[in-house]
């Protein structure tokens, strides 16, 4: 009952999002049938956020080998280049790669965004946090963040934002807006980081599935609004 109250309230905000264990079953599919992937063959990477929340979003991690971690905080992909590299020369012999990548954003029952209640907390709590926190900086108009070790990622996560700050402040939404185009600096990233590698793959496809992951109450299923399915011909960038 409660889950259909959810799926209810995610469709409001995203109506195309789905089940997170449907996303995970209609897409390897895809990736089987329609593209002759072999399944037991594939190495899962992850750009998404570092947050404990998203471990349990997908039963890709059930069925894939890995994940090879790529995100840091908002789900970009810290790892860079190397990690892309690393992930390339990790593939098993005549397998294939399935790169699984976006932000996360929580919603509460009541259709708030960015908030949900974590396990064993009664109040509800930021999600995505490090994006919050950085909305939280950016309504102030004069705030520059600045890059230092102590910080890094929440640094650069917001320094990479900041050319849409007039956008998500401006917004209908802001949690929704600064969800949004997180999701869009990490789709560059990612494809950025397979055109440069591309020649340390020894293999012809990597399938890649990148979109917001929506997350509900502990104990439920998560949602997933995917932006992007592609399985490349990885020289042919």
């Amino acid at each position: 009952m409660l889950q259909r109250k959810f799926d209810q309230v995610v469709k409001r905000h995203y109506p195309n999002a789905m089940d997170a264990k449907d996303t995970s079953i209609h897409y390897l599919g895809k990736m089987q049938n329609e593209h002759g992937i072999n399944i037991s063959k594939v190495l899962m990477a992850t750009s998404v956020c570092s947050d404990d929340i998203n471990v349990p979003s997908t039963t890709f991690f059930n069925v894939l080998f890995g994940p090879f971690i790529m995100g840091g905080l908002g789900g970009l992909p810290f790892a860079g280049e190397t990690g892309m590299t690393a992930f390339a020369h990790h593939i098993p012999d005549a397998g294939s790669a399935f790169i699984f990548y976006g932000p996360h954003i929580g919603i509460t029952l009541e259709g708030d965004l960015g908030k949900m209640y974590r396990p064993r907390q009664e109040e509800t709590g930021n999600s995505c946090g490090a994006l919050m926190l950085a909305l939280s900086r950016f309504q102030d108009g004069e705030y520059k963040p600045v890059i230092n070790e102590n910080d890094y990622q929440q640094m650069k996560l917001e320094e990479s934002l900041l050319p849409s700050r007039e956008q998500i402040i401006n917004s209908d939404n802001q949690q929704k807006a600064i969800t949004d185009a997180t999701y869009e600096v990490i789709d560059k990233k990612i494809h950025d980081y397979l055109r440069t590698c591309k020649n340390e793959f020894n293999v012809e496809k990597v399938a890649i599935l990148g979109g917001v992951i929506i997350n509900t109450d502990y104990g439920l299923d998560d949602y997933f609004d995917a932006r992007n399915f592609d399985v490349i011909d990885i020289k042919s960038l």
